[in-house]
């Protein structure tokens, strides 16, 4: 055999072995993954200091795809209820538990919080971090992050009636 053939052979052995490799450690990785709090604030804390790095980018990005969730779900619920032509039991439900909803209503008020649009999301965002930078200090390492994040946005960010 060549020296060229052999390299060849054993360049594709190497490939099937990485591809191998690479599937078994596929099969350990999950859709959804939990992040604690302490995790987040691990990049929060680079936000001031690198805000373009990856860290600070990660904590920004979270925060702000927390929110679009929360305000893109307040949504669809509200969709689902105007447009549900079944009556009964939803009609009611709307009218006695959710009095005088508009699709005027501010984004994420089901959610508990509500954010005018003239505020820069950078301010949230800092307001958010320092709330869990403090958090992670006195609460266990188990704490989800989307709970310390969505009770940040509850106290700061009431909704007035």
């Amino acid at each position: 055999m060549s020296r060229f053939r052999y390299l060849l052979n054993l360049r594709c052995a190497l490939a099937c072995l990485w591809l191998t490799i690479s599937m078994s450690y596929a099969e350990n990785s999950r859709a959804f993954e939990v992040l604690t709090l302490h995790e987040l604030v691990v990049h929060c804390e680079q936000l001031d200091a690198k805000p373009d790095s990856i860290d600070g980018a990660y904590c920004l990005r979270y925060i702000q795809g927390f929110i679009d969730g929360a305000i893109e779900t307040d949504t669809r619920i509200l969709k689902s209820l105007t447009n549900d032509s079944k009556g009964g039991f939803t009609e009611r439900a709307t009218r006695t538990r959710i009095p005088g909803r508009s699709s005027s209503d501010r984004p994420g008020e089901l959610a508990g919080f509500c954010l005018d649009d003239s505020l820069p999301l950078r301010d949230v965002v800092n307001t958010v971090v320092a709330d869990l930078i403090v958090l992670d200090k006195r609460e266990k390492s188990t704490t989800l992050a989307r709970v310390a994040v969505d009770d940040s946005l509850r106290q700061h960010y009431p909704c007035r009636k």
